[in-house]
C-alpha cells in the first residue's frame, strides 16, 4: 500500500455509529466535485467518519466550469452527494452556500432542494455565543469581481499544476515521501500571491467588523487559516483538492482546523479502543465456560 493512501482502507467506510466524530458544526468548501483533481474518496471517508448538527457546504462543491468543458464524474462523486443527501435525511441540518464555480446554483437562494439548504450568506452563531459570517468569499476577489477572463485563465493554469501535482505525488508516494503540494508552496513563496491572499483575508475581515460580527467564515483562496485580524476571527475552511480540510465547532464552542489524516487517525485510534473493549467483554464470558466444562 502507497504510504500517501495508508488511510484509503476499505474499514474506514464502514465506520460503526459508535466509533463516529461528533462535531457541533462542519464547514467543507472548494471540493470541485466534476473534476480529476477532487479528492472525493478521503472526503467521503470523512464525512462517512464524523458525524455534526450543522453541516455547511461553503461553495464551490461542484465545478461548474470544469463540467462545461469535460465531462468528469465517476461514482464516488456520487456517493459524496448521496451521503451528504442522507445526513439530511436523517437530521443534520445542511445548508449550502453556493460559491462561483458553481454559481449556477445561486439562482436557488433561499430555497430548499433534498432538505439542503442554499443560502447566499447567513450568520453561525457558536455555542460560546461569537457571530461568525459564513460566505464563499469570492466576491472579495478582485479577479473574479472585476476580470472574470482572467480568473478562468488562472483556472487553466491552477488545473495544469495540479495534474503535475499527482505525477509528482506518485513518485513520491513510491519513494514513500508524505505529500507535498506545489500550488501551496506557491501560495506562500511568491510574492503576489501572498499579497494577495493578505488583501483576501482583511477584505473579509473588514466586512464582518463592517456588519458588527466577531469573525467570518469562508472559502475559495484553497488556504486553511484561522488567526486574528485587528479583532477579528478570520476562518477559511481550506479544500478538497489540496489540503483536505475542514473547520469544526466542538460542542464548547471551539473553532479548529482538521484533516482527513487527522479524521482517519482518530477513527482509528477509536476502531482499536473499540475494538479492545469488545475483547474484554468476551473474555469474562470464555472464563465461565471454562468453569463449568
Amino acid at each position: 500500500m502507497k504510504p500517501a493512501d495508508q488511510f484509503l482502507d476499505r474499514k474506514f467506510l464502514k465506520t460503526s455509529k459508535k466509533d463516529v466524530i461528533r462535531f457541533r458544526t462542519i464547514w467543507i468548501s472548494d471540493v470541485h466535485l466534476g473534476t480529476t483533481g477532487c479528492q472525493a474518496a478521503r472526503l467521503l471517508e470523512f464525512l462517512q467518519a464524523t458525524e455534526s448538527e450543522t453541516l455547511y457546504l461553503v461553495g464551490d462543491i461542484v465545478d461548474g466550469w470544469q463540467l462545461k468543458r469535460r465531462w468528469y464524474w465517476d461514482q464516488v462523486h456520487n456517493n459524496v452527494v448521496q451521503t451528504v443527501l442522507k445526513k439530511a435525511k436523517k437530521g443534520t441540518d445542511v445548508i449550502f452556500v453556493p460559491g462561483n464555480h458553481d454559481e449556477a446554483i445561486r439562482q436557488f437562494i433561499d430555497l430548499d432542494f433534498g432538505g439542503i439548504k442554499i443560502r447566499d450568506e447567513l450568520v453561525h452563531t457558536t455555542a460560546q455565543g461569537k457571530r461568525m459570517l459564513v460566505l464563499h468569499g469570492d466576491r472579495f476577489d478582485g479577479v473574479i469581481a472585476c476580470a472574470k477572463w482572467l480568473a478562468y485563465v488562472g483556472d487553466n493554469l491552477y488545473t495544469v499544476i495540479l495534474k503535475f501535482n499527482q505525477l509528482y505525488n506518485n513518485w513520491r508516494a513510491r519513494a514513500g515521501l508524505p505529500y507535498w503540494s506545489l500550488s501551496q508552496y506557491l501560495k506562500l513563496k511568491v510574492k503576489n500571491a501572498v499579497s494577495y491572499i493578505t488583501s483576501f483575508e482583511d477584505a473579509l475581515a473588514d466586512e464582518a467588523r463592517k456588519k458588527g460580527l466577531d469573525g467570518v467564515i469562508c472559502g475559495h483562496i484553497h488556504k486553511p487559516e484561522i488567526r486574528d485580524i485587528g479583532g477579528v476571527t478570520y476562518c477559511n475552511d481550506g479544500d478538497w483538492v489540496e489540503s483536505l480540510s475542514a473547520l469544526v465547532e466542538e460542542a464548547n464552542g471551539e473553532l479548529r482546523l482538521v484533516s482527513w489524516q487527522d479524521i482517519m487517525q482518530r477513527s482509528h485510534s477509536l476502531e482499536a479502543i473499540s475494538d479492545i473493549s469488545e475483547e474484554s467483554a468476551v473474555e469474562p464470558v470464555a472464563e465461565e465456560e471454562a468453569l463449568h466444562a
